[in-house]
């Protein structure tokens, strides 16, 4: 049970984001994200969004660094992947 994290590079609302996911269950993954103050809002389908201000704070809390490629690759594999237009 793993929680993983791309870079900041997403933009949106003036801010650059990150995807914070789990490869075993959303459980794991809304644990992780409350631990850290992530506001459940955050959660969007299958990852929370993470401002880039908040990066090194999941990252110190254990969340591994991978590149967003693989961030898609680890929820397809684990079979939580939502894309946009599937239901949950």
């Amino acid at each position: 049970m793993t929680v993983y994290i791309d870079p900041p590079t997403w933009p949106g609302h003036g801010r650059m984001w990150s995807h914070l996911i789990s490869d075993s269950s959303y459980e794991e993954l809304h644990a992780f994200a409350a631990s850290i103050g992530c506001p459940p809002r955050a959660f969007e389908r299958d990852h929370y969004d993470i401002p880039a201000a908040r990066y090194a704070d999941a990252v110190a809390a254990g969340a591994v660094e991978v590149s967003s490629r693989e961030v898609v690759r680890l929820l397809t594999a684990s079979g939580l992947r939502r894309p946009k237009g599937r239901p949950a």
